[in-house]
C-alpha cells in the first residue's frame, strides 16, 4: 500500500490534428482511502493554470472554457479531447484530492502534430552567372501546413549542405517560444564550412506553420551538371522522418571554353554543285555570339555574317564552286565577359572543268577511214574517261577511242564522260559529233514491182549519204522526200503505161562526192496469173506421178521382187539387165520459169525452183 499519496500520468501524448486525445490520471492512497476531489487543468499561454473539471463522489462540474464541448470524462476519470487541435499543444494538470492525506498533482504534455506536406522546390528562374560578384540564390523551398515548424535542409547531387542558417519568424513569435528561438525569430548555426540559407516560418491563421529556406551558393561551370533538392525533417512519436523535393538543375551561365568549325558534309567529298554547312559550335552558355569571316585573295577577311542564319552558329553555303574553296573563320563573343575565340577550316570544293575532245582528222572524214577522238580535262583530283554512244552504250574507256573503218552507220554524236573516282557524284560529259562523208549509197528500192496497166503505184527508193545527197527520177511523176540526217528517202507516184512497163525506172541520188543509181523493174500481174495456171497444172502432175510411183514400189515389194532384211539384201543401184525392166522419170524443164512467176504474184522475190528428177530401176 502506498504510503502517501501518489498521482501517475505519462509525460507526453502524442496526437495529430484533428485526432483524440486521452490522458489518465491514475492515484494511490495510503490504506486504499477514497479521494475527496479531483481537477483537472490546462496551462495556458500565460502559465496560469485554468480548471476543466471538479470531480467529487457524488458530482463533476465541468467550468466554462474555450474547451467547452471539446472535452470529456472517461470511467476512470481521465480526459478525452476532441477534435484535437493546434492550440491543445499544452500542458494538462490532474490535481487529487483525499482528505488527511493531503492533496498531490501530476502533468503531461499534450504534443500535438500536422505531418508537412511534401516540399516544393522552385530553382532560380534567370540563371546565375559564375561571374556573379554577390552570392547568388540557387533554388528556394516550401513546406506547408505542419505542427510544429520542421526543419530544411539542402543537398547537392545527394550529399547534404550543411547550410548557415538565417531563420525569420513571420506571424505569431509565440511559436518561436515554443521551438526555443528568441523573439527575434533568428537561431545563428556554426558557420565553418557551411553555405548561407535563408529560412523563414510563418504561422498561417489556423496555426500551422509554412517554412520557407532560400539557398545561397556561388557556382562554378562544373555546377552545370549539378542537382539540388530539399528535405523537410519532423519529429513523430520520438522518431526522426523526413520528406525530400523532387531534383532540379540551375541554369548556370560560364564563358566558352572551347570553340569547334566544322564543315558538313565532309571537306574532302565536297563537290561543285552541293550545298555545304558551315557549323561553328561553343561549350559557353548562354551560346555567344557566332560571326563568320572568309579570307579573300588579298589575304584580308571577308566577312559573311549577314549570310549567316539568325539563330547563328550555321552558315548556309548553296551551289558551291571552285570559287568557293578557301579559308573559313568562326569567331565567338561571350557577351557575360567579352571574351572571344575564333576557329578556321578549310573549304575544299572538288570540279572538273575544261572538259574538250579532239577529233583526228579534224577535217572531213570519208568511209573507210579511221578516226581518233581524245578527251581531257583538269581537276585536283584523279579523273577516269569513258565513251558512249548516242545510245547510252559504253563503247570505250581511257582518254582517247579509235574509231576504224567508219561508214555512214556509224554512231555521229558520242559522248566522253569524265569522272572522279574519290569524289562520288562528280562527273561531266562532252559530246562530239563526227559526220561521214562519202558517195551516195542506195540501200532500199521497191523491185520488182508487180503492177496493173493503167493504175497509180508508189516507186520508193531510200540512200545514205553525206553531204546531203538529191534524188532524180528517170520518168516523171509526184514525188515526195524525206530527210533524216544522213538519210533521204524519195516515193515517185506514177501511171503505169505500156513503155513503162518495158523500160521500168531508174533512180539516181547524187551529191559532190559521187552518184549511185539503180533501176527498178515493173511486172505485169496479168501475165504473172497466167503462168500461175500452168505452174499449178505441173504441180498436180508431179504429186500424181509419185503417187503411181509409191504403188508401183508398194506391188514390188507384196511380190517379193524387192527383198527387205540384211539377210537378202541386194544391190538394186545397179540391177542386172533384164526384159521386164521398168524405168520411170519425171523432168520439169520451165518448173524454174513458172516458180518465179508464182512468186512475183504473191509480191515477194524468190529464187528459182531447182530441177526435180526421180528414176528408178527394178531388175527382172
Amino acid at each position: 500500500a502506498a504510503s502517501k499519496l501518489e498521482i501517475s500520468m505519462p509525460a507526453e501524448v502524442e496526437v495529430e490534428v484533428g485526432g483524440t486525445a486521452r490522458i489518465e490520471c491514475n492515484f494511490y492512497t495510503p490504506e486504499n482511502a477514497s479521494y475527496t476531489y479531483i481537477d483537472w487543468f490546462y496551462v495556458d499561454r500565460s502559465n496560469r493554470q485554468v480548471r476543466l473539471y471538479h470531480i467529487t463522489a457524488r458530482d463533476v462540474l465541468e467550468d466554462d472554457t474555450d474547451y467547452k464541448n471539446r472535452v470529456s470524462l472517461g470511467q476512470d476519470k481521465s480526459l478525452s479531447i476532441n477534435p484535437v487541435t493546434v492550440q491543445d499543444n499544452r500542458t494538462f494538470v490532474c490535481q487529487v484530492g483525499a482528505g488527511s492525506y493531503g492533496v498531490g498533482e501530476n502533468s503531461t504534455e499534450l504534443r500535438v502534430y500536422k505531418v508537412p506536406q511534401t516540399p516544393e522546390i522552385e530553382p532560380n528562374s534567370g540563371g546565375i552567372s559564375v561571374h556573379s560578384t554577390e552570392i547568388p540564390e540557387i533554388a528556394r523551398c516550401v513546406s506547408k501546413n505542419a505542427f510544429p515548424a520542421p526543419n530544411i535542409t539542402w543537398h547537392k547531387n545527394g550529399e547534404q549542405l550543411h547550410s548557415e542558417e538565417n531563420r525569420e519568424l513571420a506571424g505569431d513569435g509565440r511559436a518561436a517560444r515554443e521551438r526555443g528561438w528568441g523573439l527575434a525569430g533568428r537561431r545563428a548555426a556554426p558557420v565553418c564550412g557551411r553555405v548561407p540559407a535563408e529560412v523563414t516560418v510563418t504561422r498561417e491563421s489556423s496555426g500551422l506553420y509554412t517554412v520557407s529556406s532560400a539557398l545561397y551558393a556561388p557556382v562554378t561551370r562544373e555546377d552545370r551538371l549539378a542537382r539540388y533538392h530539399c528535405t523537410v525533417h519532423y519529429l513523430l512519436r520520438g522518431q526522426s522522418h523526413a520528406l525530400e523535393s523532387r531534383r532540379v538543375k540551375v541554369n548556370v551561365f560560364y564563358p566558352a571554353e572551347t570553340l569547334t568549325l566544322q564543315v558538313l558534309p565532309s571537306s574532302a567529298l565536297v563537290k561543285e554543285g552541293d550545298n555545304v554547312t558551315l557549323v561553328c559550335e561553343a561549350d559557353g552558355n548562354p551560346p555567344p555570339v557566332f560571326s563568320f569571316f572568309k579570307k579573300n585573295q588579298l589575304d584580308e577577311w571577308q566577312d559573311l555574317s549577314s549570310l549567316a542564319e539568325s539563330e547563328g552558329g550555321i552558315l548556309n553555303l548553296h551551289d558551291v564552286n571552285k570559287s568557293s574553296s578557301g579559308t573559313y573563320k568562326c569567331q565567338s563573343l561571350d557577351l557575360d565577359d567579352m571574351s572571344q575565340k575564333e576557329e578556321a577550316v578549310d573549304l575544299v570544293v572538288n570540279y572538273i572543268e575544261g572538259v574538250r575532245v579532239k577529233t583526228e582528222p579534224s577535217s572531213i572524214v570519208r568511209e573507210g577511214e579511221t578516226v581518233k577522238l581524245s578527251c581531257d580535262a583538269q581537276s585536283p583530283v584523279g579523273l577516269q574517261y569513258q565513251w558512249n554512244n548516242e545510245k547510252g552504250e559504253m563503247v570505250g574507256d581511257g582518254r582517247q577511242l579509235t574509231l576504224e573503218n567508219v561508214s555512214f552507220e556509224t554512231s555521229n554524236t558520242f559522248s566522253c564522260k569524265v569522272m572522279a573516282p574519290s569524289v562520288p557524284g562528280l562527273e561531266q560529259s562532252k559530246k562530239v559529233s563526227v559526220a561521214v562523208q562519202g558517195k551516195p549509197r542506195i540501200v532500199s528500192i521497191s523491185s520488182p514491182l508487180y503492177v496493173r496497166q493503167d493504175e497509180f503505184v508508189t516507186l520508193s527508193c531510200k540512200a545514205i549519204a553525206f553531204p546531203p545527197p538529191t534524188v532524180k527520177w528517170s520518168i516523171d511523176g509526184t514525188a515526195h522526200e524525206y530527210k533524216d540526217n544522213q538519210h533521204v528517202a524519195s516515193n515517185l507516184t506514177v501511171r503505169v503505161s505500156q513503155d513503162l512497163l518495158q523500160a521500168g525506172a531508174m533512180c539516181q541520188v547524187s551529191n559532190e562526192l559521187g552518184v549511185s543509181e539503180k533501176h527498178i523493174q515493173l511486172v505485169d500481174q496479168k501475165s504473172t496469173a497466167e503462168s500461175q495456171g500452168v505452174i499449178i497444172v505441173a504441180i498436180i502432175v508431179a504429186i500424181l506421178v509419185v503417187a503411181v510411183l509409191g504403188a508401183v514400189i508398194y506391188f514390188l515389194h507384196k511380190k517379193g521382187k524387192i527383198p527387205c532384211g540384211r539377210a537378202g539384201k541386194q544391190d538394186i543401184t545397179k540391177p542386172e539387165a533384164r526384159k521386164d525392166k521398168i524405168v520411170v522419170e519425171v523432168k520439169s524443164d520451165k518448173l524454174s520459169e513458172e516458180a518465179g512467176l508464182l512468186q512475183g504474184a504473191n509480191g515477194e522475190k524468190r529464187a528459182a525452183a531447182d530441177q526435180v528428177g526421180q528414176s528408178w530401176g527394178t531388175a527382172q
